[in-house]
Formats: C-alpha cells, sequence, structure tokens
C-alpha cells in the first residue's frame, strides 16, 4: 500500500481532524546562495491551537515534499527548510485521532504514515533544514530530526519528546535518530527521564546545548538568521561538526540508566519506557529502518493498550476539564480582588502569602497571635522573593515592589478592613476555626470572602456560628503549594455563588487547577488517600509485615510508596485526618492503634535512612518495636486486592453523595493533587481496567471508550 493510499484510510477513521497545511514558498537565499524552499506548518488557527499532525495533515506534508523533491531533483533550488506558524513550530500527532483508533493495524498504519512521509526529508538531493522557531513537540521534534540541519529560537519555551508520559513511545523516528544524533545518554534524559518527570520541557538554549539543534538564534530574528546560516552552511562557509557516537559501553551504561529511572517511577507498571528503552538499546548498530519498523509495532501495540487510553485520558483532564471547572458559577458574578488577608504566619500560611503576592500582585497581608510569628512569616516571603531574584526568575525593580505588597500586623482591624479575600491557614480543629472566623467577620468589609484551609473539617459548620455564612468557602491547597496544581473548593451549605465565582476567579489568577467538591468529610484527595493508606495500616495491624504491604501497592506505579508518602504528610496529620473520617464514616475508616502510637513516641515516619543503605528507606527499629500485630498476614496479591475494593467502594459512595460532578473529577485532583500517574488515568480507568470497579460497584466508573479503547 503506497504512503498516500495509508493515509487516506487513516483520514477517513479521523473526519473531524483539524487539518495542518504545509505551505511551499520560494525564496532567494541571501550572499547568492541560491533559490530556497521553505515549507511552513500551519492549521490556520492562531498559536492558542498549537499545529498537529493527523492523516489529512501528513498527506498534505507528503504532497508538499513531492513538489520540492522535483524542484530539487531539476536543479531548480538548492535546499529545502521546514518551519512553523508564529510561535508554534508543530507538537506532534493528533491525539484526538489517536483516540478514535479501534484495531491494530489501522494504529500500525498511522505508525508507518508518519514514518514514510518524514523520512522522505532525509533521501532529498539537496540537504533539508528545520527552523524550530517555537514550541516543538513528539512529532513536530520529529520532523526536525529527519532534516541534515537544524536551528532553534532561543525564545521557545517548551520542546519534548513526551510521549512515554502519556503512554506510547516516540514513534516516528525519534527513539531511534535521537540516540544516533547526540549519544545514547542524552537521549534517554529527553525521551525517558524528563517524560517521566512530569513531561518536563527544554527551552531553546538546551535543545542546542544537547546538541540536537546545531545553531542557536534570538527569537526577535529567528527566521532571519536561519536563513543568514543556511546560506553559509550551503556555500560551504560554515561546516557543522557533530560529536562522535560512543556505540560502546556507555550505550548500554544509558539504556541500563534509563530503566532504573523508570524503574524508580513506575516500578514496571507502564509498559512505554521500557519498550522505548528496548528501541534506543537495538539502535545503537545505526540501522535506522530497523528502528523505525520497531517503533511502528511499539506505537500499534500501545496505542491498542490501556494505559495509552488512561494518559490520553488524564491529558484531557488536565488541559481541558481543568480549565473549565465542571459546576463554577458564571465568572460575571465574580468580584475583583484587590487586597488579600492570611490569618496565620506558620509555614503553610507563609506560602499562601508567597503564591498571592506573586500570581495576583496585591497587597497581602498576615496575622498571627505575637508579632515574632507575623516577623517570621514576612521574613519568610521576603527571603523566597530573594530566591527568585538569585534565579534571575524576577528583577530587582519586581523583588522591591513584590516585598513593598507584603506585611503583618497583629491586629486583625488594622489588617483587614478593606481586604477583599481572607484566607485562614490556623490549627485544624473546628472551634478554633470558628473563633477565628467570627473575629474577622467582625472586622472585614461586608463583601470580602472568608476562605478556609481545611484538609477535612466541615466548612458549612465553621460559617454556622457567622451573621453572613453566604461567603464561607473551602480553599484547600495541597502541599507543597507551589508545586501541586489542585485547589479544592468547597461549596459550604450557604455558600452563594457571588462568594464561588470569586474563588474560581482567584483560583484562576493563581494558575491552579480548581475542582469543586460538596462540603463532605476530607473532601476528595483526603477521603481517598486515607480510606487506602487505611487499608493498608489495618493490613498492617492483622499481622502483614511491613514490606509485604508496601510491595502489595509497586504494580500501579505510583509515585511513593504509602508509608513514604505518611512521612510526607506527616503522621500526626494523617491520624487527625483518619479520626475526622473515623467519626464520619466508623464502619470503613478506622484509627491504627500503631499510627496513633508511632505518633506518640514522636516519630516522623516508619523509616530510617542511612547513606549505607544508599538513603534507601529501612524499617525504623524503634517503630518495629512499637508495632503490635496480630497473626493474619496476606499475600501481596491480596492486600491489593483489598485496598483497590476500598477505594472503589469510598469512590463510589463519593459519587452518590455528589462530592463531585463526576468520577472525572475524582481523577483530576488525585493528578494534580496527590501526582498519581497518568498511566493510571487517575484511578478510575485503571479500576475499570482491571475489573475492580464491576466487581466492587457493580458498574464501571467510565463509559467504555473513555479512557479505553473504543468497543
Amino acid at each position: 500500500m503506497t504512503t498516500a493510499e495509508l493515509l487516506k484510510g487513516a483520514a477517513e477513521l479521523f473526519p473531524d481532524e483539524v487539518v495542518t497545511s504545509a505551505n511551499v514558498r520560494h525564496l532567494d537565499l541571501p550572499f547568492g546562495a541560491g533559490r530556497f524552499a521553505l515549507i511552513t506548518l500551519d492549521n490556520g488557527f492562531d498559536h492558542t491551537k498549537p499545529t498537529t499532525f493527523g492523516p489529512a495533515s501528513l498527506a498534505n506534508l507528503d504532497t508538499a515534499i513531492d513538489q520540492v523533491e522535483r524542484e530539487a531533483a531539476a536543479g531548480e533550488i538548492v535546499g529545502i527548510g521546514v518551519t512553523g506558524k508564529p510561535f508554534i513550530f508543530a507538537v506532534g500527532a493528533d491525539l484526538k485521532g489517536v483516540e478514535l483508533l479501534k484495531k491494530h493495524e489501522d494504529a500500525l498504519a498511522i505508525g508507518k504514515g508518519g514514518h514514510e512521509v518524514f523520512k522522505r526529508l532525509s533521501g532529498l538531493a539537496v540537504p533539508t533544514f528545520a527552523y524550530y522557531n517555537g514550541a516543538a513537540m513528539g512529532g513536530g521534534v520529529e520532523v526536525g530530526l529527519h532534516c541534515s540541519y537544524r536551528t532553534v529560537s532561543a525564545a521557545l519555551p517548551a520542546f519534548s519528546l513526551p510521549e512515554v508520559f502519556l503512554g506510547l513511545v516516540p514513534g516516528w523516528g525519534g527513539c531511534t535518530i535521537l540516540p544516533n544524533l547526540i549519544g545514547a545518554d542524552k537521549a534517554v534524559s529527553v525521551i525517558i527521564e524528563n517524560s517521566l518527570n512530569q513531561n518536563k520541557q527544554l527551552k531553546g538554549g538546551q535543545v542546542y546545548d544537547l546538541g540536537i539543534a546545531d545553531a542557536l538564534f534570538e527569537g526577535a530574528d529567528f527566521l532571519e538568521q536561519s536563513l543568514l546560516w543556511t546560506a553559509a552552511v550551503l556555500k560551504g562557509e560554515i561546516a557543522v561538526e557533530r560529536p562522535e557516537i560512543d556505540r560502546g559501553e556507555a550505550w548500554d551504561q544509558a539504556v541500563a540508566r534509563g530503566r532504573s529511572v523508570a524503574d524508580s517511577k513506575v516500578h514496571g507498571a507502564a509498559p512505554a519506557a521500557y519498550r522505548a528503552l528496548d528501541i534506543i538499546a537495538a539502535a545503537k548498530d545505526g540501522d535506522l529502518q530497523k528502528g523505525y519498523d520497531a517503533e511502528d509495532v511499539a506505537l500499534a501495540d500501545l496505542i491498542m493498550g490501556g494505559e495509552l487510553r488512561s494518559g490520553i485520558y488524564a491529558f484531557n483532564l488536565v488541559q481541558k476539564r481543568g480549565k473549565r471547572p465542571a459546576g463554577a458559577p458564571d465568572k460575571s458574578l465574580a468580584r475583583p480582588v484587590t487586597k488579600v488577608g492570611v490569618v496565620g504566619a506558620g509555614l503553610m500560611a507563609s506560602q499562601l502569602a508567597l503564591l498571592f503576592l506573586r500570581r495576583l500582585e496585591v497587597p497581602v497581608v498576615l496575622t498571627d497571635i505575637d508579632q515574632e510569628r507575623v516577623d517570621k512569616g514576612v521574613g519568610y516571603v521576603h527571603a523566597e522573593i530573594d530566591k527568585l531574584l538569585l534565579k534571575g526568575r524576577v528583577n530587582k525593580d519586581k523583588a522591591n515592589r513584590l516585598k513593598a505588597l507584603v506585611s503583618g500586623v497583629l491586629n486583625k482591624a488594622e489588617g483587614f478592613s478593606d481586604a477583599d479575600f481572607i484566607i485562614e491557614a490556623v490549627f485544624e480543629e473546628i472551634g478554633v476555626k470558628q473563633q477565628v472566623f467570627a473575629e474577622v467577620e467582625a472586622v472585614a468589609p461586608a463583601h470580602a470572602i472568608l476562605a478556609t484551609n481545611t484538609s477535612s473539617l466541615s466548612v458549612s459548620e465553621m460559617a454556622s456560628k457567622l451573621k453572613n455564612p453566604e461567603r464561607v468557602v473551602g480553599f484547600h491547597f495541597f502541599n507543597p503549594v507551589a508545586i501541586l496544581p489542585l485547589l479544592e473548593i468547597v461549596r459550604g451549605e450557604q455558600t452563594d455563588d457571588a462568594s464561588l465565582a470569586t474563588a474560581f476567579a482567584v483560583a484562576k489568577k493563581l494558575k491552579k487547577t480548581a475542582v469543586l467538591t460538596k462540603d463532605a468529610p476530607a473532601f476528595v484527595v483526603n477521603r481517598i488517600l486515607t480510606r487506602f493508606m487505611g487499608e493498608i495500616q489495618n493490613v498492617i495491624d492483622e499481622g502483614t509485615p511491613v514490606d509485604v504491604a508496601e510491595k502489595a501497592i509497586e504494580p500501579l506505579g505510583l509515585p511513593m510508596s504509602p508509608l513514604v508518602l505518611l512521612e510526607l504528610v506527616g503522621p500526626a496529620i494523617g491520624l487527625h485526618v483518619s479520626e475526622t473520617l473515623n467519626r464520619a464514616f466508623p464502619d470503613r475508616f478506622t484509627v491504627s492503634p500503631n499510627l496513633a502510637a508511632v505518633v506518640k513516641a514522636g516519630k516522623r515516619g516508619f523509616y530510617v535512612y542511612s547513606a549505607e543503605n544508599g538513603f534507601k528507606p529501612e524499617l525504623d527499629p524503634e517503630v518495629a518495636a512499637l508495632l503490635q500485630q496480630g497473626d493474619v498476614v496476606l499475600t501481596e496479591e491480596q492486600v491489593r486486592a483489598r485496598v483497590l475494593d476500598a477505594v472503589a467502594q469510598e469512590i463510589g459512595l463519593m459519587l452518590d453523595e455528589g462530592v463531585v460532578a463526576e468520577a472525572q473529577d475524582i481523577d483530576l485532583c488525585l493528578i494534580t493533587g496527590a501526582g498519581w500517574p497518568f498511566h493510571l488515568g487517575g484511578i478510575t480507568p485503571y479500576l475499570d481496567r482491571e475489573g475492580v470497579s464491576e466487581r466492587v460497584t457493580g458498574k464501571r466508573f467510565l463509559e467504555q471508550g473513555l479512557a479505553s479503547v473504543p468497543a
């Protein structure tokens, strides 16, 4: 079957593709270097809708290459360039088309189609150049890898091969060409390590430093400078030299390093990284076609697997649903926020003050019970701004302006009389929080939002003694505040639409992923994690060894084991949340006597770490001595089944109670608030895929085709 026939068949499966055109124009290069053909990839939209490659788009590029191939063969042009529309080069395959594929042979056609088109660029009679003028990802990076030379803009903000992050492999030449261009170790960093590190992006300068691009130019006149450089290369005035690639032991060591990175991140639970490493390992002999064939098969296998569908589902949740929160009131109801008050000046309150200051750039005032605490909180914010200045993230002017905007006072009336948004981050005890809100309500303007950062207490109860309970809203951040994107926005029983709309508008300015939740115990993330952790602690209390209980969860590929997570959260906080939920749901949430003993002993966790053991977690002998266990010992499989059944039951109950609008919101919360992996799709696609949902609740959480292969 010809490439054109392959792509025509694929295009019929994907009628709604946003089609990218490949426009050819001709220009005379400077210094009399000759006539040049420039192909511009453009989908006709501005930079907010990045250019992608679906089957019809690949066919357009194929047609453009037909034209320049004839011109090159006839001696009419001296070279060919590929670039993108303003701010965007191309961001790879159109994932909406991938989601529609139901058959292995259709998936194989997509891989082959991309290869057949792209590799033509390396087989033309004249040199080819890729000009990475803007964002380039996946297939966008790969089309450039097939060219003879590459330049990159210093202003380019995002360059990556994110496929492994989503559950794919770079399947249009990335796994094969990149290690042969820059060496296996650097390629493993780009393809495996960056991908599994929350899809870390490269900037233009880094792309050049890695040797992916041959020249780096400023963004303002990037194309002009690239064409001057192209002319010099074609005239022989610039010779591009690339380092010799080490195809010996260094190559094998790089692949081994990639496997240990994959093991540490996904624990063998998701196949994409390992498939990519197999292809990189096989690319050692430089046989490109063999590599392309392996990429085609891996791509097709993974497209028909659950992890990729979960990965695309998770990606869509974060990119789309996360930006348009379900159930949020009309944004026109939101009131302006020109000053923020923070009750408390401890670490959490200080982190919140810094975030509001940086994102809103309005006055932020902290209060606490004594001057020493207030000064410490303001000092923390100043020190963090100084760090940003040192790193070049803000200039001196901006740093001084931000510092001048933050202040601390003891008198709430003085601090909050003109604040529009006041958030409390004080001790997690309902009486304390009610007292704080009563004091704040007495001095704050009538329109001010009163927000609570509670992680598990009732927002309605907190507001119940106020004159205006309608302006109280839950605004629950996750620690560390600067890193985790989730913000659970909790609607109390009397919260009005204007207060809620203002909370969502503030969340957007804070660049947080906001999810609306009902005022239910522990909301979403802490309720699920507490049930999850509670079941782990139950099996330990009953008699299963700690290491067996921990290892049982490894196949999920979570970012850390349950007891390491407990250490991060803090055993005392974990115990407090489990007590709160035990009061609400005593039949399902237990309070572990062993956890209580660990907290009473003042231990920071179950583990100790030593240099001799490579800082791997080892059960603290003092904790081991505290543990009182029964004699029921479960296997890893039994532990895993019990934990997953408990989580599925809890999610089913939360959906029945209307804690969130849909299962998608639970997944969005776990991905953005607890770092659960994209290859799980959060949690519900995994529970569906493993048959747990139906076993426990009698039905799937998501319809077939959403986060799974269509029926």
